[in-house]
């Protein structure tokens, strides 16, 4: 079944400015910028108010009106990313051969070794506008921040696919590089 017209609108906050031509979102913030081209996605993007944006769908099916949301999340996770940012915290899992990790920062890489004992170098490289930082208080972690949530996420997945276990059980090894935690950089206040 067709729905002739369908939309949903996404607020702005009073911090942002956003710049929308062609179905190329720029988001400007107290953070920084980010842009993402959503040209492949049909849909009309309108601004009826200065603090509002318009995701219309017309004449669409049921996955073409699904793009709707899709649309809407894509530029709420751009205005995050430039008011709070995004953090993922990584913890090592070892049972006896401990893990280490080196942070080349001129490189943006992230070199992993000792993994189950092997003697074999991971290297993963970062995704641009994502830090890299391992944490003093807490043993074995990992802190990943940026703008960009594809970016950090990304390089998040990365590095846990780095040290998977390979030609073993997985239920008894269970060493790797695991992401704990998904939050902000700027944290709200409770």
């Amino acid at each position: 079944m067709k729905h002739i017209q369908k939309d949903d609108i996404v607020t702005i906050p009073e911090d942002v400015t956003v710049n929308i031509k062609a179905r190329v979102i720029t988001v400007t913030g107290p953070r920084g910028t980010l842009t993402r081209d959503l040209r492949h996605i049909q849909v009309d993007i309108q601004r009826p108010s200065k603090n509002t944006i318009r995701v219309i769908v017309w004449q669409g099916g049921r996955k073409h009106v699904a793009c709707i949301r899709t649309v809407c999340s894509h530029i709420n996770n751009l205005i995050k990313g430039v008011t709070k940012g995004f953090e993922y915290k990584m913890r090592f899992v070892y049972a006896h051969f401990p893990i280490s990790v080196n942070i080349l920062k001129e490189e943006r890489s992230v070199e992993i070794r000792n993994f189950l004992g092997e003697r074999y170098v991971r290297k993963v490289n970062l995704l641009p506008g994502v830090d890299i930082v391992q944490t003093i208080g807490v043993k074995d972690e990992l802190v990943l921040t940026g703008n960009d949530i594809n970016n950090v996420s990304q390089s998040a997945a990365a590095i846990q696919q780095a040290t998977r276990v390979r030609n073993k059980d997985i239920r008894k090894f269970l060493d790797g590089v695991y992401v704990s935690e998904k939050s902000t950089v700027v944290k709200e206040v409770v």
